[in-house]
């Protein structure tokens, strides 16, 4: 990543605060409140956001490319619509995320947790979530293709009318679905997460399963 301009220095200054629509080129992010805050259909290319308190931000139909956010935290962030390509999301400590009809394209998330992540209708593709913790995470009517979990943990996933495509299972740490155990075609579990996964499977073939 090349040299990075602090935001607020310059011609980033931007009044203080995040502009709906604006165009940051090249910013940092760092150790901000930018809770609150309206940055809808916003431009990241080449930015770092690191420490930034996150809380009810807008960023909806924002665009983030070739961009690093870095221990991000908050609730309730709105990034609807929005597209991350060639990202990396370190960190993260994030509550009821919004990233309903999102695009996520290259993108890798690492460490942290997420609670609540919503990510419904979206197009989640070339994408790792590794070491994480996500709680409750909703995948419904998304599309995911070459997505990969590795030592991730999954509590209470929603696959309901999700359509997979190459997607590795096998690494997950721990895999809870919730719903959408009919919609695991297109993906790689290992044997123990057959074993643990058979009572579902077998619930939703009507079979009993009796001694």
């Amino acid at each position: 990543m090349p040299p990075l301009t602090p935001f607020g220095v310059g011609a980033t200054a931007g009044g203080g605060g995040l502009e709906p629509d604006g165009d940051y080129d090249g910013v940092e992010f760092h150790g901000l409140d930018l809770a609150g805050q309206d940055g809808g259909g916003a431009r990241f290319l080449d930015c770092a956001v690191r420490d930034c308190a996150l809380t009810e931000t807008r960023l909806s139909a924002a665009r983030f490319i070739d961009s690093v956010l870095d221990s991000v935290r908050g609730v309730g962030t709105d990034l609807g619509a929005a597209v991350l390509r060639d990202v990396e999301i370190k960190e993260p400590r994030l509550g009821g995320v919004q990233l309903h009809g999102a695009t996520l394209e290259r993108v890798v998330i690492s460490g942290g947790k997420i609670d609540y992540l919503n990510l419904r209708q979206s197009r989640v593709k070339d994408v790792v979530f590794e070491n994480c913790v996500l709680v409750e995470p909703d995948f419904s009517g998304a599309t995911l293709e070459r997505v990969e979990f590795v030592n991730c943990a999954l509590k209470g996933v929603d696959f309901d009318r999700a359509t997979m495509k190459d997607v590795d299972l096998r690494g997950a740490s721990e895999l809870d679905i919730s719903r959408g155990i009919d919609r695991l075609a297109g993906t790689v579990i290992s044997p123990s997460q057959l074993v643990d996964l058979a009572p579902a499977f077998a619930a939703q073939t009507g079979v009993r399963v009796e001694a």
